[in-house]
């Protein structure tokens, strides 16, 4: 029988753990509370993004798809992929031994059923990396505008004709909200309960220092975006010195045996001259 069904639900039941994995290490981004219960993040989410078992609606939301995928959608895919899973398994449990077979055929259809999440985490935690990258950017711009006197929530609004991405996104929603009446406190606190991490956190406490103090805003704004540059450039030089090892070793394991084996072929098929070197000349 042919070992490809049996690869596909080995590789199946990989993808399964390796979903488990990111989903663990994503979380359910919960903040707890001074009674210590565990409160979801962010605002409350649109229509069609309500609460659900398997928090799907949190993780799109992360993944900023909200106009383009719905929590019902995502659910059907899951079940289909779940489906599609078992059916890949069953036919690969029968190349397997009788132990193993169960293994795979659960493996291929969690596997399948944890896709669509792995995915939407994955396209959060991009979108994440995204909004870290522009936003000293995006603070000298907001220097800029409130420099000239502008209010905070009109200059937010303002990024979202000077820029796109995520972060001018977010931010365009901030201003908004302010200018609808929310406070500015409360629309912070949505903003950093959505994006989350410790430079939206640090940028909040900023506005919300600069507000309470008095203190001119532009020149925070600009100290941090210099600190920001810092923190990135610190963290780049710092992946190249870790990327250096792993060059290292990917030389040593790959391009070493390779060229070992080249010489070990090229000796072997001129063995007979080597050793036996005056029946080469006769």
């Amino acid at each position: 029988m042919s070992p490809v069904p049996a690869l596909v639900g080995i590789l199946a039941l990989a993808l399964g753990l390796w979903g488990l994995r990111e989903l663990a290490r994503e979380g359910h981004g919960g903040t707890r509370s001074r009674d210590g219960r565990v409160v979801r993040r962010g605002r409350a989410l649109p229509r069609g993004l309500a609460e659900d078992p398997f928090g799907v609606g949190e993780r799109i939301r992360r993944a900023g798809l909200t106009r383009s995928v719905s929590v019902r959608a995502v659910l059907m895919l899951k079940a289909f992929g779940a489906v599609l899973g078992g059916l890949v398994g069953s036919l690969s449990a029968a190349a397997l031994p009788g132990r193993l077979a169960p293994l795979v055929l659960l493996g291929s259809a969690a596997g399948a059923f944890f896709l669509p999440d792995l995915l939407l985490v994955r396209a959060g935690r991009r979108r994440h990396r995204g909004i870290v990258a522009a936003l000293p950017d995006v603070l000298d711009l907001l220097a800029v505008s409130v420099a000239t006197g502008r209010g905070l929530a009109g200059s937010l609004v303002d990024l979202a004709g000077s820029g796109r991405g995520p972060l001018v996104e977010e931010l365009a929603s901030v201003g908004e909200d302010m200018a609808w009446g929310s406070g500015q406190a409360a629309a912070l606190k949505a903003l950093q309960a959505r994006v989350g991490g410790p430079e939206i956190a640090s940028f909040c406490s900023t506005l919300e220092r600069s507000r309470r103090l008095g203190s001119p805003l532009a020149d925070q704004l600009r100290r941090q975006s210099s600190t920001l540059r810092q923190d990135q450039r610190r963290a780049i030089e710092e992946e190249a010195a870790r990327a250096a090892p792993k060059i290292q070793l990917v030389i040593a394991l790959i391009l070493v045996p390779s060229v070992l084996l080249l010489i070990v072929a090229a000796l072997v098929a001129n063995a007979d001259s080597l050793l036996n070197p005056a029946g080469a000349v006769d």
